[in-house]
């Protein structure tokens, strides 16, 4: 039932800002923890990867459903369902005992990943347009904030806790913040008529997963087991079928029209590679700094001091994404992005053959905040100039799901060859994170040659784009983050 009477917008905002940030925490707060998740719930490296890689994968599907839904029946009631999905994701992880539990809790907090275009779009809604870029920005500003604050809080809570206590803040501060929403959210004074389409989300879902699982269990199955190559035809064939159906589908959740412009198509894949490579990083660096010295690599680091060892990269790429404009400006959008990619590769490579001593770690990580910083910075740019206006919200939306993808698949795939090579006891041998960081500095690479193919774009076109919005590349940290969420479609 509609309500009768609106509420301020500024009570709106406090509502929004509570809700994003609980989201952004709650993302971060499990990366430190995953080497604890595993012991605590009997696993191993390669199962455990799937609290991340379950979260990506289901974040990239519900998003652009949620959003569209959003536009459909009210974005107010798609908050309090996002929301409440968030809730109950996070108990059920805080009471699992066992992976299985875990990991379902994970895919149902991927539906908390409409929480940012939903808060972008009911602030586009009810907010003064001249307080409309502000709150935006304060709102990106924070899914960044939360993200990098999340790493810090994650090693203090388990001390003085546990870890199921990372569960348990969110999911109590995230049913709040349902009720909340609920009576204080106005309802959406604009509905979007259209058809929702399931099929491809259906299609995208079950071709992603069969392909993560061949990858991610091809080591311990074996490459060339019926079960492996099974899963990878099955891949293949539900991959066709769901281009097909997103070709004639009248809202396709990836636009393949769109993808053939040539603009598009680079600048996705870019994001893509990106994606791939940022989300991986991130999942395998607090592994690698908590193994215990004794195996010959690792610093034995407490949850606390790994999540601080990320932390600059969350500074760097906030403070890089403040200062992007600028460079834009005087070099352009396509230039910055294979700068800012081949930057990226240098700091993988500092972790593939420099991670002796632990400044080495900070310094990397800093070096990558900065790349990935210029990196989604700039992509924002190149996909509004190559789309006409109307459909500068689905061809964002698509730019950053596509990277969500690509971190679900990087996650996959790292844990692949992480765990190509272990010692008796189950820790993987150095070499495995030496290929591993190899790999992504190669992925960054072919993202700078592949950004070397974007068409370059009209200073004015650019001039024009920076006057009307600023940017929010800080949101390259967050799963399913929409760069350009604001701008109406």
């Amino acid at each position: 039932m509609a309500k009768q009477n609106r509420s301020h917008y500024q009570l709106t905002f406090a509502v929004l800002a509570v809700s994003v940030a609980s989201f952004a925490l709650l993302q971060s707060l499990v990366t430190p923890v995953l080497s604890e998740i595993q012991v605590d719930l009997n696993t191993d490296q390669t199962t455990v990867t799937w609290v991340l890689t379950a979260y990506l994968l289901s974040a990239s599907v519900f998003t652009p459903i949620i959003g569209r839904i959003g536009d459909k029946v009210g974005k107010e009631k798609l908050l309090v369902v996002a929301l409440v999905g968030l809730a109950i994701g996070s108990i059920i992880a805080a009471l699992a005992t066992s992976i299985g539990p875990m990991i379902v809790a994970r895919v149902i907090q991927g539906v908390g990943g409409g929480v940012l275009p939903l808060a972008f779009g009911i602030i586009r809604d009810e907010f003064p347009e001249k307080k409309i870029p502000g709150a935006v920005g304060i709102i990106a500003s924070l899914a960044a904030v939360g993200a990098g604050v999340g790493l810090v809080l994650a090693g203090p809570i388990v001390d003085a806790l546990n870890y199921h206590w990372l569960f348990w803040i969110p999911g109590i501060v995230t049913a709040l913040a349902a009720i909340a929403a609920f009576f204080v959210v106005p309802a959406s004074p604009v509905r979007t008529p259209g058809k929702i389409s399931v099929l491809p989300a259906v299609l995208l879902s079950a071709w992603l997963v069969c392909l993560l699982l061949a990858l991610s269990q091809g080591r311990s199955w074996g490459w060339t087991s019926g079960r492996v190559l099974g899963l990878i035809v099955a891949a293949v064939v539900l991959a066709v079928a769901w281009v097909v159906v997103e070709e004639r589908s009248e809202s396709p959740l990836i636009d393949m029209t769109m993808m053939r412009l040539p603009a598009v198509w680079t600048t996705n894949l870019v994001a893509l590679l990106v994606g791939f490579s940022m989300y991986a990083s991130f999942g395998f660096l607090p592994q690698f700094t908590q193994t215990p010295s004794e195996a010959g690599y690792g610093f034995g680091a407490s949850i606390t001091e790994s999540g601080l060892i990320l932390l600059p990269s969350s500074v760097t790429m906030f403070t890089v994404g403040l200062l992007s404009g600028t460079f834009v400006r005087l070099i352009g959008p396509k230039t910055v992005v294979v700068i800012g990619s081949l930057i990226s590769a240098a700091s993988m490579a500092i972790l593939a053959f420099a991670h002796e001593e632990k400044w080495e770690l900070y310094v990397a990580n800093a070096v990558m905040g900065v790349g990935v910083g210029l990196i989604f910075a700039c992509l924002s740019n190149l996909i509004v100039a190559a789309v006409p206006p109307e459909q500068t919200g689905v061809a964002s939306g698509m730019n950053a799901n596509i990277r969500t993808i690509g971190g679900s698949v990087g996650a996959a795939v790292m844990a692949s060859v992480v765990t190509a090579s272990v010692f008796p006891n189950g820790l993987p041998k150095e070499s495995g994170y030496t290929n591993g960081f190899l790999m992504l500095t190669i992925a960054f690479i072919v993202a700078a040659l592949v950004a070397l193919l974007i068409p370059r774009v009209k200073r004015d076109v650019i001039e024009d784009h920076l006057a009307d919005e600023p940017e929010h590349a800080e949101l390259g940290m967050v799963a399913a983050g929409t760069l350009v969420g604001d701008k109406s479609e």
